[in-house]
């Protein structure tokens, strides 16, 4: 396989629900007195930027330039996500705050690598700020190479549909990690990303994988989407483009955590349109890409290193 392109001039706009995962770590020894549950001894305390904000830390984590436009509230979280999203260098964060609205936070409680239990604190962005948001996509998307619209069906983009339209009147690609049955705010993106058990929720069950064919085929038409890619966990991720499938199937290697390896796919697929490669080769490399951050625990990232080295344990 030839070498991966350049990503220093990549430039990719990331629009959606952020949120705040906080990790507790620690050990159990017991059950608690209480209820027949296992007391969890914290002994570490982890913070990562999670979901569009996630997509936005392996974009820059790859090398290539991210801007983030997403609202959080005013609050402590919200302050948190802005700190590390700073700190991890490369992504300029736009992050609207929301006086009536609280940073989504998923907490989850974890022993010897095992999650517990996750708590999720969530509510939804009042419609002003939303407005605000598209009025300041309207002006950044002269600065990007390709859109992604990451949904993780909390609110956040209310205008999705209105964002596709001005993205691709402005000749910008604009990728989406669908969320929910409503497929049809999707209409005229560039790729849609769902995964096996999103994909079988609004296209229904197959029993072949020419089954599986059609029922792409169908939804990509019906959207009038210039691809659909279903990543099918295990069994790799397919493409479907205008009649033809380019199948890839998972690379072997041990699995710690599958949560955020979406958003590692969409990151990828982004960079490595932005710098030029073509779909089927963005694909590959993405499912490498995946293949990486599965190995590691919790929202994770991937860097060009990282997948230049995998490419050359694989060749």
């Amino acid at each position: 396989m030839s070498q991966l392109p350049s990503f220093e001039k990549a430039r990719v706009l990331v629009v959606g629900d952020v949120m705040l995962d906080r990790y507790w770590f620690g050990d159990v020894h017991r059950i608690s007195p209480e209820a027949p549950v296992p007391v969890l001894k914290v002994s570490r305390v982890e913070e990562r930027p999670g979901g569009a904000a996630n997509v936005a830390r392996n974009i820059s984590s790859l090398g290539a330039h991210c801007t983030l436009l997403s609202v959080v509230g005013a609050d402590e979280a919200g302050d948190c996500l802005q700190r590390l999203l700073t700190e991890q260098g490369g992504v300029d964060a736009l992050l609207h705050r929301d006086a009536g609205f609280s940073t989504i936070v998923k907490l989850r409680a974890i022993a010897r690598q095992q999650q517990l239990l996750r708590i999720d604190f969530e509510t939804s962005p009042s419609h002003e700020v939303l407005q605000a948001k598209l009025a300041e996509f309207k002006e950044k998307l002269q600065h990007t190479d390709v859109v992604v619209l990451s949904d993780y069906g909390k609110g956040g983009l209310a205008h999705i549909a209105e964002m596709i339209q001005l993205a691709r009147a402005a000749g910008k690609p604009v990728l989406v990690d669908p969320k929910g049955e409503d497929y049809a705010r999707y209409q005229g993106a560039t790729l849609l990303t769902p995964n096996r058990s999103e994909f079988r929720d609004v296209a229904g069950g197959w029993g072949s994988e020419a089954e599986l064919n059609s029922k792409a085929e169908k939804l990509r038409a019906e959207l009038h989407l210039d691809a659909l890619l279903v990543t099918r966990s295990e069994e790799g991720m397919s493409l479907f483009r205008d009649g033809t499938v380019l199948h890839e199937p998972t690379h072997a290697r041990e699995v710690f955590d599958v949560s955020g390896a979406g958003d590692t796919v969409i990151a990828t697929l982004a960079v490595m349109l932005a710098s030029g490669a073509e779909l089927g080769q963005a694909v590959r490399i993405a499912n490498r890409a995946a293949g990486i951050v599965v190995g590691k625990l919790g929202t994770a990232v991937v860097s060009r290193e990282e997948i230049l080295q995998d490419m050359k344990k694989q060749d």
